[in-house]
């Protein structure tokens, strides 16, 4: 997991002269830190200052452990295109190629807090998340939610996506990225609502049957029961895109779908549909598979981010930082998630790497010594997830 390699390879956008700590050693303390809990900049330097001599132990840290003050100039000055492509060659290097049919879900998240004075619109991250593995691909800065529907293709442009599954919220239900999905040879299953109220309007009028009787194709069902709640998903799926409000502008468009998620809690029932269009064939059961997917985005990224890392809480505003700063937790999720020697959550993981040598050495904190990147089986990984020129 050689992160402290891909670090050499981004520029330091401090004056030469004023140099006196190694930029790639800066960024794996960092790293470091905030896999052991550290937050902020502040906890980054006393957490750091306190375990220097394991630090030692693979990094070099000449004129010792910088200041929170030094790391919030570095992360506020810090290309965060630089960063999030770094980030992503070792992705690349970390896992191999994603397997066909990977739910690969795109959504957005805004860190409430990161905002100054000057700058009055807080962060809003787009990340790609691989749903059956619980790693993040790639992700993306924008100043506000709107500008998602010009950041995903962006994001989608950096990603090795053939042969699996995009899955998008309302926001990103529009055709040109439907066509930029297509084109990276990976199938769509996007939501539709309000903001394309034609396209809902022909699918409530296929299911009221009007224009001929209309059955599904196929359908789905699915239950779970526990913690005070029943929860029953429903999905009936149409290949007769035909009866959609213009259907031809959706790339190699080949199914819609109703799904329903019935709700009973405490003895209160509740009901929701949803609709979904899709270049996958008219499987309810793959389509449905999709969708569930990708709401697990909500738990297993934004609320992990939000609750066991902190980041609607964080003050780290200044410039590129808050960018910077996720990109980092970003990392140390992903080092948590493919780490199986332990069980446990997030946090759980973060306090044992806070506490336990050990741990930190099952992790395999990379350094600038590692020069092969070798895997367990002592060859070379390739970096598969990211997108060839």
């Amino acid at each position: 997991m050689p992160f402290m390699q891909v670090f050499v390879s981004i520029s330091d956008p401090r004056s030469t002269r004023q140099v006196r700590r190694d930029l790639a050693e800066l960024l794996t303390v960092a790293v470091c830190a905030v896999l052991c809990s550290a937050d902020e900049f502040s906890e980054i330097e006393a957490w750091a200052k306190e375990r220097i001599d394991w630090l030692r132990g693979f990094l070099v840290l000449e004129n010792g452990i910088p200041s929170h003050d030094t790391f919030g100039r570095v992360f506020a000055a810090l290309d965060p295109g630089e960063f999030e492509a770094a980030f992503r060659r070792w992705v690349g290097q970390l896992i191999p190629a994603l397997d066909s049919d990977t739910v690969v879900a795109i959504d957005g998240k805004t860190s409430r807090r990161s905002t100054t004075k000057a700058q009055a619109k807080p962060l809003h991250m787009v990340s790609a998340f691989a749903a059956d593995i619980g790693l993040v691909l790639g992700q993306t800065a924008t100043a506000e939610k709107s500008n998602e529907i010009t950041a995903i293709p962006e994001l989608l442009a950096t990603l090795a996506l053939e042969g699996c599954v995009v899955t998008i919220d309302a926001m990103g239900a529009q055709a040109s990225i439907a066509r930029t999905i297509r084109n990276r040879g990976a199938d769509y299953v996007l939501c539709v609502k309000d903001n394309h109220p034609k396209l809902v309007e022909s699918f409530l009028l296929a299911q009221a049957g009007v224009g001929g009787k209309l059955a599904p194709t196929s359908t789905s069902e699915t239950a779970d029961d526990g913690h005070g709640r029943s929860e029953v998903r429903r999905c009936w799926a149409f290949n007769a895109v035909e009866r959609l409000y213009k259907a031809e502008q959706w790339a190699d468009l080949k199914s819609f779908a109703i799904i329903e998620r019935e709700r009973t809690v405490a003895g209160k029932r509740s009901c929701e549909r949803r609709y979904y269009i899709s270049s996958l064939p008219a499987d309810a059961r793959r389509i449905a598979q999709a969708v569930r997917s990708h709401w697990e985005v909500e738990n297993r990224l934004h609320w992990c981010l939000d609750v066991q890392f902190n980041e609607d809480q964080s003050t780290v505003r200044t410039g590129f930082a808050a960018n910077n700063f996720a990109i980092v937790r970003h990392i140390v999720m992903n080092l948590l998630r493919m780490n199986t020697s332990r069980k446990g959550s997030i946090k759980t993981k973060r306090m044992l790497a806070a506490t336990s040598d050990r741990f930190r050495a099952e992790l395999r904190i990379p350094t600038h010594r590692d020069r092969s990147f070798p895997n367990d089986a002592g060859q070379g990984v390739r970096p598969s997830l990211v997108a060839r020129a």
